[in-house]
């Protein structure tokens, strides 16, 4: 065992798939207690299941973790003191700690086959009482030699009280009590019996997961007291609830690959800060944290026994305040990478006028998809397309009586727009505000509206002639202008 004073967590998946948001969260609350406390955080991988592994998975891990902001002091890449992070190659440890049982008297290999298993579980099932394998544990053992499972000789069959940080006392009874594999006869153990080892020896002090494995922790504590283990702090996190509450969020509700929301544009402060919040509350009203914020709040004892859901609505407004906590470089970089190839072929696409472009895109925007679906639809087009094609009766409002009636006021906008200062939209209204004053807002700024952006629907003409720039906006009204005249 790996003696340390400090708090030691760990984060342990299988790898056997993406790793959705609630492994994240998991890692998440284990990660910001370690860092909070000066402690060691764990990145170890549970491949004892060889069945289910899925090529890539342990990479995916990594990756997603990092993505977020979680990094590892020890690792599958970074072995430590006891060894490696891997189950697959700490084989040897759980070997030693089975003979330490044998030697106790506490394990022994299952003398019976599977047909004959089954017909004790169908008998227990006919006389309706529950099956447990203890009730057919041989007199006697014969040697293991690592053919046969190898399994547990529950040393006490007791009532089990426990504690749990998040839950308070719990407690369960001796029917949860059974001789359980430990190792399997593939020399591959158990999770119930490698996630206890791998835990004494990495010196881990406190356990987040699932609160679905409170149920089998009486089975662990009986393997603590076999081997005479101090039992670690115990922390069950309540379930990542549907929206609706109904029931724990799974892959047809929206449990997806945690990348893919990085895919979708959305920034790994946000996808902490949100995940943070879901059974767990900082106990004030503040909701926008950084990651550096949230370790420094994070508590165990602001854990909530009951369930939070995941809300995606809440999730986009969430990325959004983290959006507008980036600096003006790095939200140009991250609109700039979401426009797509169309956009940046464009007549007049420059980087200059997409800067300019930048609050009129993130103004509706939550995520980068929504920048990129904008795009695609010509909503920014007006800014790098001069627009010719549109019919001239457009420039007609609707209380002129032929379009003609909005030349002059255009070529009095012209004349104006020439002198004017354009460092900002402010400052082209101010051009021109006087002047719509006294021919009538609608009369001048629809026209111009128009003339600038070849539709009914866009920014205000202000805002256009900011973004487009003075030369274009000057020779876009005088197009305008020779279409009435035409």
């Amino acid at each position: 065992m790996v003696e340390s004073k400090n708090i030691v967590t760990r984060f342990a998946p299988s790898p056997t798939g993406y790793l959705h948001i609630g492994g994240v969260r998991t890692a998440l609350f284990a990660y910001l207690y370690a860092r909070k406390n000066a402690g060691i955080f764990i990145l170890r991988i549970e491949d004892t299941d060889k069945g289910r592994e899925v090529a890539g998975s342990i990479d995916h891990i990594k990756e997603s973790l990092s993505w977020v902001g979680i990094d590892w002091d020890y690792g599958p890449d970074k072995p430590g003191p006891f060894g490696s992070c891997i189950q697959s190659e700490r084989l040897p440890s759980y070997k030693k700690y089975a003979e330490i049982l044998i030697e106790k008297g506490l394990a022994y290999p299952d003398p019976y086959t599977e047909e004959e298993v089954q017909a004790f579980r169908v008998k227990a099932t006919e006389e309706k009482r529950p099956f447990l394998y203890r009730e057919h544990r041989p007199d006697t053992f014969k040697k293991w030699d690592g053919t046969r499972p190898l399994r547990l000789k529950v040393p006490e069959v007791k009532r089990y009280t426990w504690e749990d940080v998040a839950r308070g006392t719990l407690s369960a009874g001796e029917e949860m009590l059974d001789d359980i594999i430990l190792i399997k006869s593939d020399g591959y153990p158990t999770y119930n019996f490698a996630h206890i080892i791998d835990d004494y020896e990495m010196g881990v002090t406190h356990i987040m997961r699932a609160d679905e494995f409170i149920a089998s922790t009486p089975k662990f504590l009986s393997i603590y007291d076999a081997l005479g283990f101090t039992y670690p702090t115990f922390v069950s996190l309540p379930p990542i609830l549907r929206d609706d509450r109904t029931k724990k969020l799974g892959k047809r509700d929206g449990a997806k690959d945690i990348l893919d929301y990085r895919n979708e544009g959305f920034l790994p402060a946000a996808m902490a800060n949100f995940l943070a919040l879901i059974g767990w509350n900082p106990g004030t009203d503040q909701e926008v944290f950084s990651l550096a914020e949230l370790i420094n709040v994070f508590t165990l004892e602001k854990i909530q026994r009951g369930g939070g859901a995941f809300n995606e609505e809440k999730l986009l407004w969430m990325n959004k305040q983290h959006l507008n906590k980036l600096s003006p470089e790095d939200l140009f970089d991250y609109v700039r990478n979401a426009m797509p190839d169309r956009i940046k072929n464009l007549q007049l696409f420059d980087e200059a006028i997409l800067k300019r472009l930048l609050p009129t895109v993130i103004e509706r925007a939550h995520v980068a998809t929504d920048v990129t679906k904008a795009a695609e639809i010509g909503e920014y087009d007006f800014a790098f397309v001069t627009p010719e094609s549109y019919d001239s009766s457009l420039l007609k409002w609707k209380n002129d009586q032929d379009v003609g009636q909005a030349r002059p006021r255009l070529e009095t906008a012209h004349k104006l727009l020439a002198a004017a200062d354009f460092s900002s939209s402010e400052k082209v209204k101010a051009a021109l505000w006087g002047y719509a004053e006294e021919v009538g807002k609608g009369e001048l700024l629809w026209p111009l509206r128009i003339a600038l952006s070849g539709k009914a629907q866009s920014p205000d003409p202000f805002t256009i002639a900011y973004i487009i720039g003075k030369e274009e906006t000057l020779a876009r009204i005088k197009l305008a202008c020779d279409k009435i005249g035409e």
